[in-house]
């Protein structure tokens, strides 16, 4: 059962690879959905599990942060396009590429430091990891909309890292 956790966080990876390539094309909710089943199977499967050999529960955690860091830009901007209000014809929403410029990179060395703070029993890490982040865009949080795709895709990534870290940390028994 082990193994199935692994591979399943490995297309979770390789899923949020190929859909950052496709670029505009997987805009859906569907995949941001699909990413979400499929960590979601992968959790319960762990939890069935139990714990894991040393070795194999090692390799959840590598690939967990993979499936955190690859599949996370994708769940993020499906949460922000969920909540664009230029869809509703008000310019400046969250998905304005002007806003918040070097977000996607940010985002996905967020998910890594969240994945790794948790991974290695520090959740104090988080608030250094947001507060690092906070403070780094303060000067472009006076804006509504940044401060609205701040809140969105931080919230968005930081949670879509501790469920997968959540998945390797039920191996861990």
């Amino acid at each position: 059962m082990t193994i199935a956790v692994l591979v399943l966080l490995g297309v979770t990876a390789a899923a949020g690879l190929v859909l950052t390539a496709w670029g505009e094309r997987w805009r859906s909710p569907w995949a941001a959905v699909g990413l979400a089943v499929l960590l979601a199977v992968a959790g319960v499967i762990a939890w069935l599990a139990g714990a894991a050999s040393d070795r194999l529960a090692e390799a959840a955690a590598v690939t967990a942060v993979l499936a955190a860091v690859c599949a996370g830009g994708p769940v993020a901007t499906a949460v922000l396009a969920a909540a664009d209000p230029a869809a509703a014809g008000v310019a400046g929403g969250p998905q304005d590429p002007d806003i918040l410029r070097g977000g996607a990179w940010i985002g996905a060395l967020e998910r890594a430091a969240v994945a790794a703070t948790l991974l290695a029993g520090s959740p104090e890490g988080l608030v250094v990891v947001l507060a690092v982040k906070g403070l780094g865009r303060y000067a472009e949080l006076r804006a509504p909309a940044a401060a609205e795709r701040f809140i969105l895709g931080t919230l968005a990534s930081a949670l879509w890292a501790a469920g997968c870290v959540g998945v390797a940390l039920l191996l861990r028994g």
